[in-house]
């Protein structure tokens, strides 16, 4: 079985995230193809996308999301993503287990004695009006009739158990609002599509499909990593005769598409700046393929991350109309003028075309 090794991985992740070469997609084409993007910090999808599209403007986004085209809601891993309407309707029954046991593993205690069909039931009613709603608003409505778990872990699971949708204006460019939820299924006018009793696990299937082409060659522990969801077994079975094998130095069976491009590890990789969160990183078990175990932690901890050589090698921030970049290791003159160029180009896009600057920290020793 062919190995691939880390940088192979690298270039190969690069090109399915629209790292290596930006792409001429249209916005909603690409958020369709990378399986969503993360989004708990709303204004981070943009600076995604801007990374990957050859033109990109942010207007677009916006209006996909007033539209209804793009919708923000809890799915993967539970956490906050920006995803095509379509995606989010299909998907949605598939991870409601999951949803519901990581709710359940921070409140259990507090939800002892709750009957989750009785609340999912309240909290439907709650929403039949239309009206939106913080989560603290719903867990203190929901408290009327449970007075014992406390409004968190009410409205948190609430969430969990009847599918919601963040609206507008969070996550509309340049705009603030607190996080406001509606019905997913009133808002977009359509019903979430039922749970499939089917064994071979079609939804599943898609998943594993969809984040092949945009994250593989992967482990099952990788498919795990980005959905949350027990790696999908069966749909991977299901799914052998269309699915080619590879190890990676580890050992560890990775999984593809046949005819995913996977480039000459040599392929130049050009310098990008990823949001906070970039499932680029987050989408994997093992991220080796594109950050050091010693940065792992920048992963999780909210960091905004620069790419050189196709790998994590600093963090960087804007204050000011300035992109400061703080580098991991140490940089080349190439690096720091390739860094530099595209940091102006970061910050002309994030300030409206007011201000170029860009400040390259000095490398550590």
């Amino acid at each position: 079985m062919t190995v691939l090794d880390p940088r192979a991985l690298n270039r190969a992740t690069l090109a399915r995230q629209l790292l290596l070469d930006r792409a001429d997609l249209p916005v909603l084409d690409a958020v369709a193809h990378l399986g969503g993007l993360q989004a708990q910090e709303p204004q981070e999808p943009f600076i995604g996308l801007w990374s990957r599209l050859r033109t990109f403007d942010p207007a677009v986004l916006s209006t996909l999301l007033t539209q209804r085209q793009v919708v923000r809601t809890h799915l993967m891993r539970r956490t906050v993503h920006l995803l095509v309407a379509d995606d989010a309707l299909a998907w949605r029954s598939r991870h409601q287990a999951m949803l519901c046991q990581r709710v359940l593993g921070v409140y259990r205690g507090e939800l002892d004695g709750v009957g989750l069909d009785e609340l999912a039931a309240a909290a439907r009613a709650l929403l039949a009006d239309g009206e939106p709603r913080s989560m603290p608003e719903i867990g203190r409505a929901l408290g009327d009739h449970w007075p014992t778990p406390g409004p968190q872990a009410l409205g948190e699971m609430a969430m969990a158990l009847v599918p919601l949708t963040q609206l507008p204006p969070r996550g509309v460019w340049r705009m603030k609002g607190g996080a406001r939820h509606a019905l997913l299924s009133a808002w977009l006018g359509r019903e979430v599509h039922p749970p499939t009793p089917d064994d071979a696990d079609p939804v599943g299937q898609i998943l594993v499909r969809r984040y092949l082409a945009a994250f593989g060659p992967a482990a099952t522990a990788d498919v795990r990593a980005w959905s949350g969801l027990a790696g999908l077994p069966a749909a991977v079975t299901a799914m052998r005769d269309e699915l080619v094998t590879f190890r990676d130095e580890r050992g560890r069976k990775l999984i593809d598409l046949a005819d995913a491009p996977r480039p000459d590890p040599e392929t130049p990789a050009p310098v990008r700046f990823l949001p906070a969160f970039d499932n680029a990183i987050l989408g994997y078990d093992d991220r080796s393929r594109i950050i050091d175990d010693a940065h792992r932690g920048l992963s999780v901890a909210g960091e905004r991350v620069v790419l050189v050589d196709g790998r994590v090698a600093a963090t960087w921030s804007v204050e000011a109309g300035t992109v400061t970049v703080n580098p991991l290791t140490g940089f080349s003159r190439a690096d720091r003028t390739a860094v530099a160029e595209q940091g102006q180009a970061l910050a002309l896009f994030l300030s409206d075309r007011e201000s170029d600057r860009v400040r390259v920290a000095a490398s550590p020793r």
